[in-house]
């Protein structure tokens, strides 16, 4: 039996046991451009390389995200009778390509810039602060529930202005709509919808109130922005607060999950970091090239091309494997080694620079950093107190539980 047999990253049960690093290894040095087999569509252009990833995530011209292009998130299609159209017209970020999604980008880039992010550090380190000092006077935690979960969450909510009393909802939802495939959180796909609709619900009364009484937030700086004359819509807005509740709060909670993982497998790097905090920005980016929280991005081919010899025709899907060329062998030394003194280290666990490439990646290295100086400050001696268990998940690189003690 050859490998290419085993591979199926249609698998959503091999991704409990971890990423088939195996599969990606050797499909970069022998596949780069690999044709993954469907068991009920045409199949799907598998990219692992590190040039060809970030290529075809910058050229929206060849490689479309626009679902108008049937261009969609994820690899497979919707079931019969379901559309990847959203009703009201309104259209994600993530399924948009320029020039429509650059004006968009434009308007929304308001609420992101350094000067209102960076803001938020005093908050984020207070919250950071209080989150771990709950979990060690209990002498042992959840780290991804009790901690990881939590401090994206604080940060997200305090961005767009979800009072403290209703901030479990964000956490709720996003678990409904990401995680319906893993047991644990198993829903319906109309639960899951549910979840996103009760989300818009909210985002509507949330953007009401922000223009009856504007505030300091990004909410109100995204209702009030206007580029060449035009605002977001209702329904792009409320697609824009889904996203960010989502995207902002699971991928980073994943993030410091793999990270806190990875320092329990290697800890004298967290004993360096407890001697020396000012790692913990060095380290940031060796938790997110390490973690990859998504694990791909979807495109469609719009015309007749050719990647690395490969003939790939108008409509072909093609999926982009950022956790493949986060190890490309090429690009990093020794990728398999985790490394917080990595340098350099162009890892592309944002997208890798091109038209979408992620727009709280700031938000999301201070909420690492901040996290891992705070708890290197404070929780000096930690160990692993159970396995690991992995989300059910071929698109999100996600823990659900890490036990650890406090020493």
């Amino acid at each position: 039996m050859s490998i290419t047999d085993e591979i199926n990253l249609l698998s959503r049960d091999r991704f409990v046991d971890g990423v088939p690093h195996e599969w990606f290894t050797w499909l970069r040095n022998n596949a780069p451009v690999y044709h993954h087999s469907e068991p009920d569509g045409p199949g799907f252009w598998v990219v692992t390389k590190y040039d060809d990833v970030v290529h075809v995530g910058k050229d929206s011209k060849t490689f479309s995200s626009d679902q108008e292009r049937g261009g969609v998130v994820l690899i497979e299609e919707p079931p019969p009778g379901e559309s990847n159209q959203i009703e009201g017209g309104g259209k994600l970020m993530l399924t948009t390509d320029p020039p429509e999604h650059t004006r968009y980008r434009k308007l929304v880039n308001r609420g992101f810039t350094p000067r209102m992010i960076n803001a938020l550090e005093k908050h984020i380190r207070e919250e950071a602060a209080d989150i771990i000092d709950k979990a060690i006077a209990k002498g042992g935690a959840d780290f991804v529930v009790d901690i990881a979960a939590d401090l994206p969450l604080q940060a997200i909510a305090e961005l767009i202005g979800v009072p403290l009393e209703e901030r479990g909802k964000l956490f709720e939802w996003s678990n409904r709509m990401i995680g319906s495939e893993d047991p644990e959180y198993a829903v319906t796909r109309e639960e899951a919808m549910g979840a996103s609709i009760e989300m818009f619900m909210y985002a509507q009364a949330l953007a009401e109130q922000r223009k009856a009484e504007p505030r300091q937030d990004i909410m109100t700086t995204l209702i009030e922005s206007e580029i060449d004359g035009e605002k977001l819509s209702e329904m792009d807005f409320n697609l824009f607060f889904l996203l960010l509740a989502v995207a902002g709060n699971e991928t980073t909670r994943n993030a410091i999950s793999h990270g806190m993982h990875a320092l329990l497998q290697n800890p004298e790097q967290y004993k360096e970091m407890v001697q020396d905090p000012s790692l913990c920005t060095s380290a940031t980016e060796e938790i997110v090239r390490w973690a990859s929280p998504v694990m791909y991005f979807r495109r469609n081919v719009t015309q007749d091309t050719e990647l690395r010899g490969q003939a790939l025709k108008a409509g072909d899907k093609l999926t982009i494997y950022y956790i493949s060329a986060n190890r490309d062998e090429d690009v990093f030394d020794e990728p398999f080694t985790f490394d917080i003194h990595r340098d350099p280290n162009p890892h592309i666990g944002f997208g890798g620079g091109g038209p979408h490439h992620c727009l709280g990646a700031n938000l999301a290295r201070l909420e690492i950093r901040v996290l891992f100086e705070e708890l290197a400050q404070r929780a000096p001696h930690i160990t692993q107190a159970g396995g690991a268990e992995r989300l059910r998940s071929n698109f999100i690189n996600g823990i659900k539980h890490l036990p650890v003690k406090f020493g």
